[in-house]
């Protein structure tokens, strides 16, 4: 048996975080900000969320989640992690729950996007441009 420094002291668990931890992740990652609002009407809406926790503390240090239609168009969006606590794996195991979630209910030729902020991750699960077929596009709303 491993000693306890040695123990993984992550977690991740199918689940969203509360509004607050969601705006705060989004903030320390240096994402575009939401509005309390929106997040609060937002969340729930989701199709699936998975958050990283580090059980030492209780915190939730990162998050990823799937919105869409259920059925023919799935997103995967605010994939998060903590600044204190990247570069072990996390967006990784986030990104695998979330895989795993799509295997397992999206249809047959249901259609998976994302917005990637991060060259050389997405493309590990299969991920890959759209251009020069189509081209991402986005309004905020002010």
């Amino acid at each position: 048996m491993p000693d306890s420094s040695e123990a993984d002291p992550y977690s991740v668990r199918e689940e969203l975080p509360d509004p607050e931890t969601f705006a705060a992740l989004r903030e320390a990652a240096g994402m575009p900000p939401r509005s309390l609002e929106g997040i609060e009407r937002g969340l729930p809406n989701s199709l699936y969320g998975a958050i990283a926790v580090h059980e030492p503390t209780d915190e939730v240090v990162g998050m990823g989640r799937i919105v869409g239609d259920g059925g023919t168009v799935y997103q995967i969006t605010d994939m998060a992690v903590h600044p204190d606590h990247q570069r072990r794996g996390l967006g990784k195991r986030i990104m695998s729950a979330l895989e795993t979630f799509l295997e397992g209910t999206a249809p047959p030729n249901a259609y998976v996007n994302l917005v990637a902020d991060v060259d050389g991750f997405y493309e590990q699960f299969g991920y890959e441009e759209t251009r020069p077929d189509s081209k991402a596009m986005y309004r905020r709303i002010e």
